[in-house]
């Protein structure tokens, strides 16, 4: 008999988006450039620093070298005081942060440090399908509290919250903004999640890549501003989507010593710290000026507001934050698979179907990135969409 994959792989789904990028590489359209809303990538300024301090640091002896493997102490010290001024909570750099390749590693070496085969993880529904299949991949069982529509907008739905976690229950996965709703909790949200962490005993993995992508005027509430909550909290920070450096693949966990511990130890057995240049950029970009995170979310709440203007009678849910937002094809009448091949084939429009990114709410879905393509492209929405089966 030929060797079996394990067990905990046979719930793994893919993303959708290498399908849909594919066939959107397979089928260009002769009657419009092909408009790629399906993947994370951004078009977007790069911080100031980035580069230039990249160039300067290929020629350090630190550019060639993996150590330490939970990060330069240097960074580590950047991301403290980084966070320190977000969260209001001070991460000694020494032994409460480690340093990552990327926001999502880290998400996997908290889980891995934390949840064993069998004990149940809280998303939200919709959520990251990384971060659902993140949990399968250490033997964890994803359960789900959904965001309703409310007024064409995301409500997390704080009442079903309790009923969702069970006994089994180990830790709650959130982001906010949400990816890819664009769901934010309010601090009335975060102080109805925090209060049951403290009562029932669980950990808090706070994924804060996109905790900057606010639209609207909204503010910044961190869970870490919540009473008793540092030491039960491990955040995941990124340099990927607030800094949109997602190439230098930077990101990190910080939290009580006693959890890093033990997410070092994943870190290190899985991967060692990203490269030295990428370390190098991620440091000066955290020391130093912010501006450029305002001028971003103003370009991202331009692009969204842009298509809802253009496209008022259809069903897309208003995101609060990050970069993109979801059509309900669901109430067009057709699945997720058949609307994403329909607005590829028929519109060369490439958007990826929720089917995996949670459960029976993504499931409605079909997402719409902003962040890769400019207002003058996005303008072209309206035909495209028209000469689909999905319009009315």
């Amino acid at each position: 008999m030929a060797p079996r994959s394990a067990e905990r792989m046979k719930a793994i789904r893919g993303f959708g988006i290498d399908a849909v990028a594919a066939a959107a590489e397979a089928r260009p359209s002769a009657r419009w450039p092909l408009l790629r809303l399906e993947n994370l990538d951004t078009d977007l300024p790069l911080p100031p620093e980035a580069i230039p301090v990249t160039r300067e640091a290929l020629a350090t002896p630190k550019a060639n070298s993996w150590l330490p493997f939970t990060g330069d102490e240097d960074l580590r010290a950047a991301i403290s005081a980084f966070t320190e001024r977000r969260a209001g909570h001070q991460f000694d750099p020494a032994t409460e942060i480690v340093v990552t390749s990327g926001g999502t590693e880290g998400v996997l070496d908290a889980l891995l440090a934390t949840v064993d085969p069998g004990y149940e993880v809280v998303l939200t529904d919709p959520t990251y399908a990384g971060l659902v299949n993140r949990v399968r991949i250490v033997g964890g069982e994803p359960r789900f509290v959904p965001f309703a529509v409310d007024g064409g907008e995301w409500r997390f739905d704080v009442d079903e919250l309790p009923h969702v976690v069970t006994s089994r229950t180990k830790a709650l996965l959130f982001m906010s903004p949400s990816m890819p709703s664009g769901g934010v909790l309010t601090e009335a949200d975060w102080r109805a999640v925090c209060d049951l962490c403290r009562e029932r005993d669980l950990l808090l993995v706070y994924d804060a890549a996109m905790e900057r992508l606010l639209f609207d005027g909204r503010p910044l509430v961190h869970p870490l501003h919540f009473d008793g909550m540092a030491e039960r909290t491990l955040v995941v920070g990124s340099m990927s989507k607030e800094f949109r450096m997602i190439g230098w693949r930077v990101g990190w966990v910080a939290g009580p010593a006693e959890l890093i511990a033990d997410v070092g130890w994943a870190h290190v057995y899985n991967t060692t710290t990203p490269v030295g240049i990428a370390r190098a950029a991620a440091t000066a970009v955290l020391r130093g000026d912010h501006a450029h995170v305002a001028e971003t979310v103003a370009e991202l709440e331009r692009r969204r507001d842009l298509i809802l203007e253009l496209l008022p009678g259809w069903p897309f849910v208003r995101p609060a934050g990050g970069w993109s937002l979801l059509l309900d094809v669901e109430a067009l009448g057709l699945d997720a698979s058949t609307a994403s091949r329909s607005l590829l084939d028929e519109g060369a429009i490439a958007a990826t179907g929720m089917v995996g990114w949670g459960a029976e709410v993504a499931g409605r879905y079909v997402r719409f990135v902003f962040s890769a393509e400019p207002v003058e492209r996005l303008e072209t929405l309206p035909e495209r969409l028209a000469a689909t089966r999905l319009a009315p």
